[in-house]
C-alpha cells in the first residue's frame, strides 16, 4: 500500500485546498447558513477503499524443509456505501453513526523460501460496519469547513470462506482517524473525507478443522498473526 500513499496525500491536499483559498475572500454569500445548527443531520455516502493486511511471519520450517512467507501481492480498489446519522454536541463537535458496507478483494501470495515456489489466494470480503465517530470541525469560512475525525469501527465479514489456505475471522474492530471538508452547496452539503483504519485483533483463524488436507496447515502455522488495515475515501451527501 506504500506506493499509493503519495497519491492519497495529494488527494487529501486537493480536498482541503478550497478551504484555504476560500479563507482569502470573506465576501462570498453563504449557502445554507443555518444547516449546522440543526441537532440532527442525515445523509448517505458512497466511496472507494483499499484493503490491506499486515502479516507477522514466524519463519516456521516444516518436515520437508519448506519455509512459507505470506504477503499481500496487489491491491484492488473496493466500493463502499452507507448512511449517515449525526448528532450535534456543540458548535465544533458532533457524534456520528455511519452504518456502511464495504465490498473488496485482497490478493495474498505465499512464497516458499526453499525453492521459490508461490501459491496464491484471492480473499473477497463483504464487510458490514458500524463506525462510531467524533467529528471535530473548524470555523466555517464562506462555504467551506474543514474537520478531523476519530472513532472505532466494529466490522463483520459476511463472506469468510472455509477450506482455503488461510481462513480469516469474521469479526474485527478498527480504530480510525481521518480528515475532510464540508462544502456548502445551494441545495445540499457535500463532504469528501479520507480516513485510515487499523484493525485491533489477530484475524487469522488458527482452528482449522475445516481443512481436509493437513499439509495445508503450514500456511496458517507459519503466521504468528495478521492485522487488517483500510484506507477509505468517502463522499457524503447531506
Amino acid at each position: 500500500m506504500k506506493k499509493y500513499f503519495p497519491h492519497i496525500i495529494f488527494l487529501a491536499f486537493l480536498m482541503l485546498l478550497p478551504c484555504v483559498l476560500g479563507a482569502q475572500n470573506n465576501k462570498v454569500v453563504q449557502n445554507r447558513p443555518y444547516i449546522d445548527q440543526r441537532p440532527f443531520h442525515y445523509g448517505f455516502l458512497a466511496g472507494i477503499h483499499l484493503q490491506d493486511m499486515e502479516f507477522d511471519n514466524n519463519g516456521l520450517i516444516d518436515a520437508d524443509g519448506n519455509e512459507w512467507y505470506t504477503d499481500i501481492a496487489s491491491y484492488e480498489p473496493g466500493f463502499s456505501v452507507g448512511i449517515l446519522g449525526e448528532v450535534l454536541i456543540n458548535k465544533y463537535l458532533s457524534f456520528r453513526v455511519v452504518p456502511s458496507m464495504h465490498f473488496g478483494t485482497k490478493q495474498v501470495t505465499f512464497l516458499n523460501h526453499k525453492d521459490g515456489a508461490k501459491d496464491h489466494q484471492t480473499i473477497k470480503s463483504t464487510y458490514i460496519s458500524l463506525p462510531l465517530d467524533l467529528k471535530i470541525s473548524g470555523m466555517r469560512v464562506n462555504n467551506y469547513r474543514p474537520y478531523v475525525m476519530l472513532g472505532i469501527d466494529p466490522m463483520m465479514d459476511l463472506t469468510v470462506k472455509k477450506n482455503k489456505n488461510l481462513r480469516l475471522k469474521s469479526f474485527d474492530c478498527y480504530l480510525e482517524a481521518g480528515m475532510g471538508c464540508d462544502f456548502y452547496l445551494p441545495f445540499f452539503k457535500f463532504i469528501p473525507e479520507i480516513k485510515f483504519c487499523y484493525g485491533l485483533s489477530n484475524i487469522i483463524e488458527k482452528n482449522r478443522d475445516d481443512l481436509t488436507d493437513d499439509t495445508r496447515l503450514v500456511f496458517t502455522n507459519s503466521l504468528e498473526k495478521a492485522t487488517s488495515k483500510m484506507i477509505v475515501i468517502t463522499f457524503y451527501f447531506e
